[in-house]
């Protein structure tokens, strides 16, 4: 599993100033953080997001970014240490999707999907190329020129060998429109876009 599971979904700034504040102190995290303080960041904020879903576990957007930064932390972590967190953020999408799908943009059909095609599958885990897909054509659907939205389907894509249609879904996320309150993210995402589309293009 690598480091770009997110499960990330980004999107606008939630009407939530906690849930905000997730996204906020997660964008710092991942792009801000050195390397070597990244999984003790994540390890915290992973332990505020527990506790906000706690508190409120009827919210999906709580619930949502629950999952994107234990897929986050998880992605630092890497080998088996990090299925079980696999697992739980998949538990908190899957309860959020029940709660509201349409969540913040269509990140949770995102983040599954993101998740889907990056775990192992079984027995170890639950990969699934079909489910992914699925979820990530859902969540574009919703979002059609989310930054995320695009940036995880192309990656798939790319992953998968249909390196055309990756680049074309990856040149859509780079004129993606920034979103409120997310600029730290939006600026990383990009960076992560365009090593993407050099690794794309290579394969032509």
């Amino acid at each position: 599993m690598s480091g770009t599971i997110l499960a990330t979904p980004g999107y606008a700034a939630s009407i939530d100033p906690a849930v905000n504040t997730l996204q906020q102190q997660w964008a710092k995290a991942r792009y801000q953080t050195p390397k070597e303080q990244r999984q003790d960041a994540l390890e915290t904020l992973s332990k505020q997001a527990a506790a906000l879903t706690a508190q409120h576990p009827d919210s999906a957007e709580a619930l949502t970014w629950e999952g994107i930064i234990l897929s986050t932390l998880a992605g630092e972590k890497g080998g088996f240490s990090a299925l079980s967190l696999v697992k739980k953020a998949r538990q908190q999408l899957l309860k959020a999707e029940t709660i509201k799908p349409d969540a913040l943009q269509g990140s949770i059909f995102t983040s599954l999907g993101s998740l889907y095609y990056q775990v192992p599958g079984w027995p170890l885990a639950f990969g699934d190329n079909k489910k992914a897909r699925q979820y990530l054509e859902k969540g574009l659907k919703i979002n059609p020129q989310g930054i995320d939205a695009n940036y995880f389907y192309g990656d798939f894509l790319y992953q998968r060998g249909e390196y055309k249609k990756a680049e074309i879904t990856l040149q859509k996320a780079l004129k993606a429109p920034p979103r409120t309150g997310r600029a730290l993210a939006d600026s990383g995402r990009r960076k992560e876009i365009e090593l993407l589309l050099k690794k794309v293009k290579s394969n032509f």
